[in-house]
This record gives C-alpha cells, sequence and structure tokens, in this order.
C-alpha cells in the first residue's frame, strides 16, 4: 500500500485532498498545527476508511520541528510516495507601505520555508527508490500579481520557481513534481487572510460562485492517477467568474 505525506490537513484543500487519497487507499500522514482539528480528522477517516494514518501535529514554520516529527516516522511510514505540500496562506491584504512586516515574515516561513524544510526531508528517499510525487499547492498569485498583494504574491511566485527548479532536479531520479494553481476558492483562506474579520472574507466572493476544497481536491487527484509516463506539470484552475488575479465578473 502507498503512503502520501499531506501538510496543512486540518482544514480546506489539505483535509479534502486527505479524504481523496483515503478512498484511494493509500496510507496518511497527516500534519497540522492545532491537535483538536487533527484529531477530529483522523476520527473522521477512520470512520470511513480502512487505511493506516499518522497524525504529525507541528507548526511547518518551525525548521526543529519539522525534522523532528519526521525523524519520530515509523519504518511503516518511511517510505513516501506521495507529497503534499499544502500548507499556506495569505495574511494581510493592505498596499506595501501600510502593510505589516509580521505578516510578510508569516507568509513567507510558511509558504516558502515550510514547504522547502518538508521536501528537503522527503525527497532522499524519493531518489533512494528512484520514485515519487511531489506535489505543491500554489496560486494563481503565483502567475500574475494582483493589488494590495505584493509579498503573498512573491511567496507564491517562490513556489512555482521551486516546482519547476525541483523538476529538472529530480527528472532523472523518475520523480514526478507538479503544481495546482488554484484562483478564487472559498476555505478559511480570506479568514485568515483579514485576521478573522468574517465579513471582509465574505465580501471577496459577493456575486460570483468561487472555487471550493473540492474541485482543488479533484485536480490532485487527477495529476497523481495518471500512468506512470505521463506528468501533469501544472494546473491552473479558476472560477468561471474570474478571469485573472484582479478581473472578475460579479452578478
Amino acid at each position: 500500500m502507498k503512503t502520501a505525506f499531506i501538510t496543512g490537513a486540518t482544514s480546506g484543500f489539505g483535509k479534502a485532498i486527505a479524504f481523496r487519497f483515503a478512498g484511494l487507499g493509500y496510507n496518511l500522514i497527516v500534519t497540522g498545527r492545532r491537535e483538536e482539528r487533527l484529531n477530529e480528522l483522523i476520527r473522521d477517516l477512520k470512520s470511513e476508511f480502512d487505511i493506516e494514518i499518522l497524525p504529525l501535529c507541528y507548526d511547518i514554520r518551525d525548521n526543529k520541528a519539522c525534522t523532528t516529527a519526521f525523524q519520530s516516522l515509523p519504518e511503516y511510514f518511511r517510505n513516501i510516495d506521495i507529497l503534499i505540500n499544502n500548507a499556506g496562506l495569505a495574511a494581510g491584504a493592505s498596499p506595501f507601505q501600510d502593510s505589516d512586516l509580521a505578516d510578510y515574515e508569516q507568509m513567507i516561513d510558511t509558504n516558502v520555508k515550510g514547504l522547502l524544510y518538508m521536501t528537503k526531508l522527503v525527497v532522499p528517499g524519493m531518489i533512494e527508490r528512484q520514485s515519487g510525487h511531489i506535489v505543491n499547492l500554489s496560486s494563481i498569485a503565483g502567475i500574475e500579481v494582483y493589488p494590495n498583494g505584493s509579498v503573498y504574491c512573491a511567496s507564491k511566485h517562490a513556489v512555482n520557481a521551486i516546482t519547476k527548479g525541483l523538476r529538472i532536479d529530480l527528472i532523472k531520479h523518475g520523480i514526478k513534481v507538479s503544481s495546482v494553481s488554484p484562483g478564487m476558492a472559498e476555505t478559511e483562506f480570506s479568514i485568515v487572510r483579514y485576521h478573522g474579520d468574517e465579513e471582509k472574507a465574505k465580501a471577496v466572493y459577493n456575486g460570483l460562485t468561487p472555487l471550493n476544497a473540492e474541485d482543488i481536491a479533484d485536480a490532485v487527484e487527477f495529476i497523481v492517477t495518471r500512468p506512470a509516463h505521463v506528468s501533469i506539470n501544472d494546473i491552473q484552475i479558476n472560477p468561471t467568474q474570474q478571469a485573472n488575479t484582479y478581473i472578475a465578473h460579479r452578478k
């Protein structure tokens, strides 16, 4: 039985992706910062699927915590076939000159450094086995920059650059590297971005039908279920009413 390692699995895209992999029969390693939600996820998965699940509760921004968690993996979970780098966030939506340095650090530490920490830990085993698949959750913000999002966009541009670089470096080892770049998607994303202001978060999606977590899980499932000779490098997904990062048709 194969094993998938999913970061940021306690909500949104990560949670939906965890259920898809469970449905495909993968054993799961799932991570998150919120222990209560992590335990709830495990209960829900085990009630529905006959798979092995290992929860790891730590903050992906902490390199030492990432290493400790990874080194704690029992032998049964050491051979990771698929790594889903899902953990990520946006913090703040102000012009650069009015924004908060702490928000920058949170985004870069999570979206870029956290992804690097986990990939650096998992890749050696994939190289040793000469197989594996890494899927990075990026964003349309990694393709186009939009107003009041310069640093978030920069972090996702970095994810896209890392994805392309990894693909080049790992191709000789038979390792696939893919990314998914969603447009506007209604999860906890906007609530986190607006620091818990639910009214502002809801206004982001006024007049349109955004993507949801299942739409992204569909894309990830498609990517990882292709034949061995097929690699889906990148998928960009927008709501029908969104043309690019800053033009949307609202009814």
